[in-house]
Formats: structure tokens, C-alpha cells, sequence
């Protein structure tokens, strides 16, 4: 049987660690034909290098990152964890992807605000996690101009950490060029530590993060299949 490792950060939020169960749930789900283990590279156990390494032993496996952005987790923990295993493939992270951008729209549609839907005088705040890699900046930058396609507002970016500028400066900068609300969309996938810091940066609502959807879970399947695909053709 081959296996899926869905690799997440890890989290001390039980709402957190629960959404992200609730997604593992729904892969299993969709994929009853494989062994579904979850794995993290930080804060919560068991680590992706243990989770791995016994995946291994028993035949093909492949991590997907349950990450939006390429960053030091997928080019160092997991590309360290898989490395040793030529059985084992390492997937793209999730973003950038379509079906995050419509359920980024979604979450939008549902956004706490006296009257609901986008309107003029509306912008957004695309809300990252951020990250000193360059490439995280480029995967957030691909799932901007994928929700620009889907709205009738400005959309702009910001980051939590990492890279410039902040959630609150980009909020701030859509106020002082007219914006009569701002929405900060969390593009983050469960509650924690960045939903906190998305919600605390100032803007008039802020969606809730993109949690265990369907369609979050089909972005899984997708890359779960085509990098067994590829491990399959070596």
C-alpha cells in the first residue's frame, strides 16, 4: 500500500490541530485505496523524519506538504526527511492553485460585515504567513493574481513575518488610498498563531482561514498524484 503523509507545521491551537485532522479525515476519505499518516515539522510529534523513515519500510510513499508556500520547511525538513529514501517523493506545497483562490472567494463571501458581499469602495488584504524565501513570496503572488481574476475589488498582499510589507501596513496603505473597508482574507490553513496575527492587524473583518474544505482537499489528492506519478516514472 502506498502512503500519504500529509506533512503540516504543527500547532499548539486545539482548533488548530483539530482543523487539520479534520482535513487528514477528509483524505482519507477521498483516498481509501491508501494509508494516510500525518506528520509535522515543528511544534507537534510525531515528526516528518520518523513518519518517513517508517513509511519506507513498508513501500512507495510521498509527503505532501500541507503548507501554501515553498519555504525553509519543504526545501530543508522534508527534503531532508525524504532524501535517504529513493521510494519516497517529496510533492509540491498546496499554493499556488485555483481552487485555494475560490475558496479564499468563499471565505470572503462569508466575512463578518454589516452588509455582505463586495462592494465599491471595498479592497482587500491578501493575509500570508510570510516568509524569508523568495520563492514563498512568488507562491503568494500567484494565488494574488488568481483571486484579482475572481473580484470585483483592489486585492493586495501582506505578510505576518518574513516579508514586507506587514498585514497592518498593507491595510493602513488600502485606508490612505480611499479604501472605505478592508477586508483581510486569511491565507493561512488553520487556526493558530498567523490567524491570530491576521485578525489582529487592523482590518474591518478578517475571514476565517481556509480550513478542511473539499476543496483544499482535492489540492492534496492533485499533488499527492502527480508526484507519485513521477516517482513512479524514475
Amino acid at each position: 500500500m502506498t502512503t500519504l503523509i500529509a506533512c503540516s507545521h504543527g500547532t499548539s491551537s486545539p482548533e488548530g490541530r483539530a482543523a487539520v485532522r479534520a482535513l487528514v479525515d477528509e483524505l482519507r476519505r477521498m483516498l481509501p485505496e491508501v494509508r494516510v499518516e500525518q506528520a509535522f515539522v515543528d511544534v507537534e510529534e510525531p515528526t516528518v523524519d520518523e513518519v518517513v523513515a517508517r513509511a519506507a519500510a513498508d513501500g512507495p510513499a510521498v509527503v505532501v506538504p500541507l503548507l501554501l508556500s515553498t519555504g525553509f520547511h519543504t526545501r530543508v525538513d522534508i527534503a531532508r526527511a525524504v532524501r535517504p529514501f529513493p521510494q519516497v517523493a517529496q510533492a509540491a506545497p498546496l499554493g499556488p492553485h485555483e481552487l485555494l483562490a475560490l475558496v479564499l472567494a468563499s471565505r470572503l463571501a462569508e466575512a463578518p460585515l454589516p452588509e455582505a458581499g463586495m462592494r465599491a469602495g471595498d479592497h482587500v488584504v491578501l493575509a500570508a504567513a510570510g516568509s524569508s524565501d523568495p520563492a514563498a513570496a512568488a507562491d503568494v503572488e500567484g494565488v494574488l493574481a488568481l483571486l484579482r481574476e475572481m473580484l470585483p475589488v483592489p486585492v493586495t498582499v501582506g505578510y505576518a513575518a518574513g516579508a514586507s510589507p506587514r498585514i497592518a501596513e498593507a491595510v493602513a496603505a488600502a485606508r490612505a488610498a480611499g479604501a472605505e473597508r478592508v477586508i483581510a482574507a486569511s491565507y493561512v490553513l488553520a487556526p493558530g498563531h498567523f490567524a491570530g496575527l491576521v485578525a489582529s492587524a487592523g482590518a474591518d473583518a478578517s475571514t476565517a482561514p481556509l480550513g478542511p474544505d473539499p476543496r483544499v482537499a482535492a489540492v492534496v489528492v492533485e499533488r499527492y498524484r502527480g508526484a507519485l506519478a513521477a516517482l513512479h516514472a524514475v
